[in-house]
C-alpha cells in the first residue's frame, strides 16, 4: 500500500486521515500541536512525526488540511518544508480552502521540484469528514487526479476534477456563495414563520419535499428552530471563505451583492460573540 502523510489534524483533517488508516494505508501524521498527533495515533493505526521534513520523507502522497493561504505556504515552501524533502514524482493534495492564486503559486513551486500538486477543497463539514462522505472539488492534471481519486474515496463520496490548477478553489467559492444565500433565506423563513405563530418544525417538514427543499433545510432547519448552533463549520471560517470569494470577484470585476450582504451579517454574528457558532447561526440576528 502507498505511504501517505497527512498534515493538519483539525476537525476535518483528523477523521480524513483516520479513514485512510482504516483503509490500510501506511499513514504518518503531522500537526503543529504534537498532542493532537499523539491523540490521533491512539485512535488510529499509524505514526506521527514531529517535523514536516520527517513526516514527508519517502511518502508517495502528502495530504494537507490547514487554515489559510499563509498556512499552506508555510508547510510547503522553504528550506525545511514539505517540497524540500518530498521525493521526485510524488504528489501533494491540499484540502485547505484557499485563494485560487495561492493554489496556482504553490502548484508552480511544486512543478519546479518535480512534484505534482492538486488543489482539492472539500465540502460536507465535520459530519461529512467523520462519515467519510465529503465532496471534493479538484484543480490539476487529469492523469494525476485519476491516480489519487481511488485513495480519496476513503473519505469522500463525490470527487470531481473541475479544471486546471486553482479551479478547485474557484469551485469551492461557488459552493460557499450558494450556502451563504441558502442559510440567509432559511433564517428569514424561520423567523417569518415563528413571528406568524406557526409550528415552524411542521412547516419545514411540509415544505422540505417541494421546491423549497435543500440540504440546509433538511439538516439544519429543526436545529435552528431549537437554537442549536454547534454543528461544525464555524462562522469565523465562513467569513474567511466569503472574504476569499469577494476578493476574487473584485479582481475579476464580478458582482456578488447577496454574498457581500451575508458576509456583513456574519460579521454581526461575530461581533455578538458567535464566531464559533456554526453557519446556521445567522438566525440569531432575528432574535
Amino acid at each position: 500500500m502507498k505511504k501517505i502523510t497527512f498534515i493538519g489534524l483539525g476537525v476535518m483533517g483528523s477523521p480524513m486521515a483516520g479513514h485512510l488508516s482504516q483503509e490500510g494505508y501506511d499513514v504518518t501524521v503531522y500537526n503543529r500541536s504534537v498532542e493532537k498527533s499523539k491523540l490521533w495515533t491512539e485512535q488510529y493505526t499509524g505514526t506521527y512525526a514531529t517535523s514536516i521534513i520527517e513526516a514527508v520523507k519517502g511518502s508517495d502522497i502528502v495530504f494537507s488540511c490547514v487554515g489559510n493561504d499563509s498556512d499552506l505556504r508555510d508547510i510547503t515552501l522553504g528550506a525545511d518544508k514539505a517540497f524540500s524533502a518530498m521525493k521526485a514524482g510524488s504528489l501533494f493534495v491540499d484540502h485547505t480552502t484557499t485563494s485560487s492564486d495561492v493554489a496556482v503559486e504553490v502548484n508552480n513551486k511544486a512543478l519546479e521540484k518535480n512534484i505534482y500538486f492538486l488543489d482539492a477543497p472539500v465540502s460536507g463539514g465535520e459530519v461529512g469528514a467523520i462519515k467519510g462522505e465529503l465532496t471534493v472539488m479538484i484543480g490539476g492534471e487529469n492523469a494525476i487526479f485519476e491516480k489519487v481519486k481511488p485513495i480519496m474515496e476513503a473519505y469522500a463520496k463525490k470527487i470531481t476534477l473541475i479544471g486546471g490548477p486553482g479551479k478547485g478553489q474557484v469551485a469551492k467559492m461557488v459552493n460557499q456563495i450558494c450556502i451563504a444565500g441558502l442559510v440567509q433565506a432559511l433564517s428569514e423563513a424561520i423567523s417569518f414563520s415563528e413571528k406568524n405563530g406557526l409550528d415552524t418544525k411542521k412547516v419545514l417538514q411540509a415544505i422540505s419535499g417541494g421546491a423549497a427543499g435543500s440540504w440546509q433545510l433538511s439538516n439544519r432547519g429543526e436545529t435552528m428552530v431549537d437554537r442549536k448552533f454547534d454543528f461544525g463549520f464555524a462562522v469565523k471560517l465562513m467569513r474567511k471563505d466569503l472574504n476569499i470569494c469577494l476578493e476574487h470577484a473584485n479582481n475579476e470585476n464580478i458582482s456578488l451583492p447577496i454574498t457581500s450582504i451575508v458576509n456583513q451579517f456574519y460579521a454581526e454574528v461575530e461581533r455578538n460573540g458567535g464566531s464559533k457558532f456554526d453557519t446556521s447561526s445567522l438566525l440569531t440576528r432575528f432574535d
